[in-house]
């Protein structure tokens, strides 16, 4: 069918005004005569323009320094912030003179194997400035543009030595509200919330959420590869810049680079919450046939039985039986299992054939039940331990492995993981990283990863209930989380209530969401039991219902026609009001809160876009079903 006219020219007038290069005068503070460059860059959007977020890259002529803005609806989002990169042969911060642009619309759909929504579709504007200093060391600058997010990278087309380091940070207004966490090797920092310039110097994960009157803006990063460093944000206290800290102080490039992205995934608060900006920027999957990748509910044995279980053969058969009875499509055998019996953590050297694991695999295979393992990422670190491990689990049966302990974003590591991820996909098994990164698009390129830890989780005593709500708004956003719910058994261990567990299962969204308790607790609290069989680990989309970081958050996601909801507050209890903002319709809803004597359920028929109340105790929560209604439907459960 014909394009008419007007459309084709609107819709190109569209991408190149996403890009606008003028020249402004300088400000009063720099000096006479000189001038800046300015290019605006926006998305394709243009129906929703006034709520999207816009970059405006400037280049002042005087110093050849590069800044980034951000603002979205004319109001600040990132201060005027450095832009720039250092290498052995080149300063590619300062002194620079622009060359060219180039645009293009980029515009892709994918589907995922598992996070918020299984379609996806990416829609941006990208924006290329070439600039040079006077030696002719040329740098491009890489700036797209969506409805969610801003992001840029460095390319350096030609090799011009090792990295030093970069310029690049983030000015936020200093009153900003800050929610942030400290950093650590395993991402496993706890957040707290600041200003911008009242958090503490030091350094935090670049997973830092701040709210300006521009909305909310999540820094992340995107496409980290072993060919680059892993960033952390490093602070100052009394300011409002965070500037990127590579984990290598010099990283070796052999050839033209391409630098990871530095995203800003920015919107109201259930924007960013929906937001699949992070895995948008990622590299298309290296996986050509994904059949084997099935996302499911796991019965997870560590906190559940601990050492004894993992090297048990007898027990780890009971949980198995535990997982059929309850239709949970896996088990996971944790720590233990291959190391000598009467010395922990030395692995038997004659693993492959003393292992009881073969029968265990098969044993569970018999009764439709998969077999998830933990192995320690010093056993995968050559090619001859690769070579011995990963062909014996799938000779074996084994569906995933969960590897741990890689405590490390250094360039060695990361180019660890690009060897890992080429090999698991190649023996067909899905991966959970423990002690790991965070998702930096990952998910997208290698989506037999199917959760990451990198936080801090259930198997933490120094968790607050603060903390537990925050996570939705900042590691959560940008993939998958193993945050491992559901451990009623450590009452006094965790911040919050039953209900609350109950709902973290659909609050934190994972592509093996690991059940942490045991076959007592759950038997001992049968609504929740029931609802871990119906709750799916693959969701076909995802709604933030309601929510302030550190305060509450209420989430909804679909699988099929049935919303599934989580909410978990912090504070003095109280009864909530929650938007029903899940369709049309009317809808029966059934929820599960605390009660006198345990948990209760309650039902009730309420019309799309209704408020839910419901009572909810000190630092607790509820979770919920919502199925359509018609006469004669009296439950959600199937």
């Amino acid at each position: 069918m014909a394009v008419p006219i007007r459309t084709a020219v609107a819709a190109l007038c569209a991408g190149l005004a996403a890009t606008l290069f003028i020249t402004v005068p300088a400000r009063a503070d720099q000096d006479a005569g000189s001038r800046v460059q300015v290019w605006a860059v926006s998305g394709p959007e243009r129906a929703a323009a006034a709520h999207e977020p816009r970059a405006r890259v400037s280049l002042d002529d005087t110093t050849g320094r590069l800044s980034l803005s951000v603002s979205r609806g004319g109001r600040t989002v990132i201060e005027p912030s450095p832009v720039g990169i250092v290498t052995q042969q080149a300063d590619l911060s300062q002194d620079l003179r622009f060359l060219h642009r180039k645009d293009r619309l980029v515009d892709e759909r994918y589907r995922s194997k598992s996070g918020k929504r299984l379609e996806r579709r990416v829609l941006m504007n990208e924006t290329r400035l070439s600039f040079a200093t006077a030696a002719g060391a040329r740098l491009d600058l890489v700036v797209r543009a969506s409805a969610d997010g801003i992001a840029y990278r460095y390319v350096l087309p030609a090799k011009y030595g090792d990295v030093l380091g970069e310029t690049s940070a983030f000015n936020l207004p200093p009153d900003a509200s800050a929610w942030l966490s400290t950093y650590r090797a395993d991402n496993e920092g706890r957040f707290a919330q600041y200003t911008a310039a009242t958090a503490p110097t030091g350094e935090y994960s670049d997973q830092a959420l701040f709210a300006t009157g521009g909305g909310y803006t999540l820094l992340a990063e995107s496409d980290l590869t072993g060919t680059y460093s892993g960033a952390r944000l490093a602070h100052d206290q009394g300011t409002g810049t965070y500037r990127i800290k590579l984990a290598d102080t010099t990283v070796p490039t052999d050839g033209p680079l391409a630098t990871p992205w530095r995203a800003m995934v920015t919107g109201d608060l259930a924007t960013v919450t929906r937001s699949t900006f992070t895995d948008d920027l990622a590299p298309a999957s290296k996986v050509a046939d994904t059949s084997w990748i099935r996302p499911g509910t796991v019965l997870w044995t560590w906190l559940a039985g601990g050492r004894e279980a993992g090297q048990s053969l007898a027990a780890q058969k009971a949980y198995v039986d535990y997982a059929a009875e309850r239709h949970w499509p896996y088990e996971a055998v944790d720590a233990g299992w291959y190391f000598k019996t009467d010395e922990w953590d030395t692995t038997d050297p004659n693993w492959q054939t003393n292992s009881w694991m073969p029968e265990l695999v098969e044993y569970a295979r018999a009764k439709g039940v998969g077999i998830i393992v933990w192995i320690h990422q010093r056993d995968l670190d050559t090619p001859e331990e690769r070579a011995q491990w990963l062909p014996t689990l799938e000779r074996w049966g084994v569906k995933g492995v969960k590897i741990d302990f890689m405590d490390s974003e250094a360039q060695s590591m990361l180019q660890w993981y690009d060897t890992i991820l080429q090999e698991t996909a190649a023996h067909h098994l899905m991966v959970n990283f423990h002690g790991s990164t965070v998702p930096k698009g990952i998910q997208r390129t290698w989506p037999q990863v199917m959760t990451l830890e990198g936080v801090a989780g259930e198997e933490k005593r120094t968790n607050t209930a603060a903390h537990l709500t925050t996570l939705p708004f900042t590691r959560n956003v940008i993939g998958s989380m193993d945050f491992t719910p559901g451990a009623f058994q450590r009452v006094g261990l965790r911040p919050n209530s039953d209900a609350a567990e109950v709902g973290l299962t659909v609050a934190y969204e994972s592509g093996l969401q690991m059940f942490a308790g045991t076959p007592e607790s759950y038997d001992a609290r049968l609504l929740a039991r029931d609802y871990f069989d119906q709750v799916p680990a693959a969701w076909d989309d995802t709604r933030l219902l309601a929510g302030r970081p550190g305060q509450e958050a209420v989430l909804a996601r679909r699988g099929g026609d049935r919303w599934f909801l989580g909410g978990v507050y912090a504070g003095t209890a109280r009864t909530a009001e929650v938007p029903l903002t899940i369709g049309s319709g009317r809808w029966l809803v059934e929820t599960i809160r605390d009660g006198a004597d345990g948990l209760v359920q309650d039902r009730q028929v309420l019309r799309g876009g209704d408020s839910l109340s419901v009572d909810v105790v000190d630092n607790g929560g509820f979770a919920g079903i919502a199925c359509p209604w018609r006469p004669g439907v009296t439950t959600c459960s199937r």
